[in-house]
């Protein structure tokens, strides 16, 4: 795939800074730098800079590397006025949003992020402190895009990309996230373990009829045949995308988040938090502080480390249902990624790509005024098209299925 670097150039700033060199920001840089005619210069940072220097090596002078605490507002802002980058991809903890926005409202630079705030002292998903910045975004210029990953993300285009093209009405939908692959460990996470585990323990929680339900952790699942994958139990748990969903898609009667977990992982979570191992609430030990899920993050596998040996494939999709035309309607619109073919790609598993290459695409139509605005916007408030279009073209394939039958819902 080529662009026409002449037509995209519409002014000269095509610099990006890159928060995060885990999982998900190696992947990004990786497959950024096979496309160097979408940028003038690409940025990498990290509190580790270890991290950086082995992208570095591995790239060249396609990009530079700094250090910097995402947690300290003012050295972000101090890394942005040296860069001057036309736009920030946060791809580091969801804790560090808030800091990393305020760093770009005093530098009045474009923000991105994957994953929406989460306070490091409670285990709750809530847009309403970023949705908090409209203001000060859309008076100081400049744009904030939230959760332009997969799931938030992707599923947010498709669902507004059904709404735009497949119905006229959306009545219910139901988010289904299936990691079919096996990476080789008793017990490990997709992406960074605390956030995993916090997001896996908490209540599960659905909309549906004008009101939110709370169910208790991992106590409602279902059985979802995925396409290429085959029958799954998956879960109901609660996933952002499903506040802004609801705030955005107009109508919409009932709307759930379910994933799929083997029964290893279930039953070595369990055992983690009968233990307190999975708890956020400090505990003493030899005199100083100790945070037990924090302690298990560093017993745990790296995510990225998962990469080489993963073998087998994830499905995550949106199963829609509504009216067109008077009639009713149900489609199931998804991806199938492959963890063998991602690290053939960009050395990484696919929960990694399937996150990092729609932050690029969201990087990418921002650096070309595609999207454009003042204020902080959820994904599926712009064009789907555009991103829907970009998606195959950078490794992330979709389809859709209609008139999709399952007991399952």
């Amino acid at each position: 795939m080529t662009y026409d670097s002449a037509s995209m150039i519409q002014d000269k700033n095509k610099a990006v800074l890159v928060i995060g060199a885990g999982g998900v920001g190696s992947a990004y840089i990786r497959k950024a730098v096979q496309y160097p005619e979408l940028f003038s210069e690409i940025h990498l940072a990290s509190r580790t800079y270890s991290k950086c220097e082995a992208l570095k090596a591995e790239c060249g002078s396609k990009i530079q590397v700094h250090q910097v605490d995402a947690d300290d507002t003012e050295q972000v802002y101090q890394l942005i006025q040296k860069i001057s980058p036309h736009i920030v991809v946060n791809l580091a903890l969801p804790y560090q949003d808030l800091s990393i926005m305020d760093a770009c409202l005093k530098a009045k630079v474009h923000y991105l992020d994957t994953a929406n705030y989460e306070p490091i002292d409670e285990a709750k998903f809530c847009y309403q402190w970023q949705w908090d910045y409209q203001s000060k975004f859309k008076n100081s210029g400049i744009l904030a895009l939230l959760g332009s990953g997969f799931d938030p993300g992707v599923t947010n285009v498709f669902c507004r990309y059904a709404e735009k093209h497949l119905f006229d009405e959306i009545k219910t939908i139901d988010i289904l996230d299936c990691n079919a692959g096996d990476h080789g460990h008793p017990f490990a996470t997709n992406f960074n373990p605390e956030i995993n585990i916090r997001e896996v323990t908490q209540k599960g929680k659905f909309y549906k009829n004008g009101r939110w339900h709370e169910i208790d952790p991992l106590s409602e699942s279902t059985i979802f045949d995925f396409p290429e994958v085959g029958p799954r139990k998956a879960f109901l748990i609660y996933h952002e995308e499903l506040e802004s969903l609801v705030k955005h898609i107009p109508g919409i009667e009932q709307i759930r988040f379910w994933m799929t977990f083997s029964d290893d992982y279930l039953t070595h979570l369990r055992v983690l938090e009968n233990v307190g191992l999975t708890s956020i609430l400090p505990l003493s030990f030899q005199g100083q502080d100790v945070v037990p899920l924090q302690f298990l993050k560093e017993c745990l596998p790296d995510p990225s480390s998962l990469a080489k040996n993963y073998t087998g494939k994830t499905c995550i999709g949106c199963l829609i249902r509504g009216l067109k035309d008077g009639k009713e309607k149900s489609i199931f619109v998804y991806n199938v990624c492959d963890h063998q073919s991602c690290y053939q790609d960009v050395q990484s598993q696919a929960v990694s790509f399937t996150t990092a290459i729609p932050a690029l695409i969201g990087t990418q139509l921002i650096l070309e005024n595609i999207w454009e605005g003042s204020g902080v916007f959820n994904i599926e408030e712009f064009d789907p098209d555009p991103f829907m279009n970009r998606l195959p073209k950078f490794g992330l394939p979709w389809q859709v299925k209609d008139n999709v039958k399952s007991n399952a819902f």
